[in-house]
């Protein structure tokens, strides 16, 4: 693990390095506190540090206090502030500041290791805080089998590109998509067949569009594609590109091929007000993509009426 040690005295600095790199740590020095707040700030900077009270530019509880500030939203650092001062209003101070401990000149190797340990080990419990936190919000806004956005998430990220449309002055354009006879991929090969149909439809839908689109899994067989900045002189052709991406080739389930294929609703949002909502415009693409199904499935039906106006 990577440690920062502050400290200005030289030869502090190289004796404290030799014995943390005893310890096992990658040991990064900075020589004044304005150096170690930069070194903290990096993505890749050390996450424990071992800080000198008395710096110069910066003190061990100015540091504190400007690393807390920069790091609220980042991965938390541990602070282990090195101070010769035993006055306990002092030792209060430094903790107040946002230190995590501190230990006090000259510091036994044992304990300066133990304390250090610490820190690692809450370092650690605060990552798998994180990792679990993140798990939670995967699972509240992702579809478990396709792992695309679910629908709550990509109706949310609809009205949000939406909203934005208005400041930006730009369209938003939506494709509504349904797999084309997936009640017989169930019937004839079985409900797990349908989840690998399901399963790599998305992974088809995800790779024909670009990294600022959004792709979610509507309901069912059916998916919901927001495409960014996509106006309706460029809507036929991107969802066309989309519907070809998905029947280029079958999917293969077990020893069978199965040719998969999608219709799809399009309908461009332009000059979009909130007052119009957004379950109006689904209803225009559900009504494209039903009458995509009465043509004969495997087709784009533009909506009739592609102008949403409050």
């Amino acid at each position: 693990m990577k440690i920062l040690v502050a400290e200005d005295d030289p030869i502090s600095r190289l004796m404290m390095r030799r014995t943390l790199e005893q310890f096992g740590y990658e040991v990064e020095l900075a020589e004044d506190g304005r150096a170690a707040v930069e070194a903290l700030s990096r993505l890749d900077g050390p996450r424990l540090a071992l800080i000198d009270w008395m710096m110069p530019e910066l003190d061990g509880p100015g540091l504190c206090r400007e690393v807390r500030a920069r790091h609220r939203d980042d991965p938390y650092v541990y602070v282990l502030l090195l101070t010769s001062r035993q006055n306990r209003e002092d030792i209060v101070h430094g903790l107040e500041a946002g230190a995590d401990d501190y230990i006090t000149k000259p510091c036994e190797p044992a304990e300066l290791r133990a304390r250090l340990h610490t820190g690692r080990r809450i370092l650690l419990l605060e990552d798998k805080l994180v990792e679990a936190r993140e798990e939670m919000r995967h699972k509240a806004t992702h579809d478990t089998l396709t792992r695309l956005w679910n629908r709550g998430a990509i109706l949310s990220l609809l009205r949000g590109e939406l909203i934005r449309s208005i400041q930006s002055e730009g369209n938003v354009s939506i494709l509504l998509c349904d797999v084309d006879h997936f009640k017989r991929v169930n019937d004839e090969h079985g409900h797990l067949a349908g989840d690998i149909v399901l399963e790599r439809v998305a992974r088809r839908l995800s790779a024909a569009v670009r990294s600022n689109d959004a792709v979610g899994r509507y309901g069912g067989e059916e998916f919901l594609v927001v495409l960014h900045d996509c106006d309706r002189a460029a809507l036929e052709m991107r969802a066309e590109e989309v519907r070809l991406e998905v029947a280029a080739r079958p999917v293969e389930i077990g020893m069978a091929d199965v040719q998969v294929s999608i219709s799809i609703g399009a309908i461009t949002c332009e000059r979009w007000t909130p007052d119009v909502p957004v379950e109006r415009i689904l209803a225009q693409a559900d009504a494209a993509l039903y009458r995509a199904k009465e043509l004969g499935r495997n087709q784009v039906v533009m909506a009739e009426q592609p102008v949403v106006i409050g």
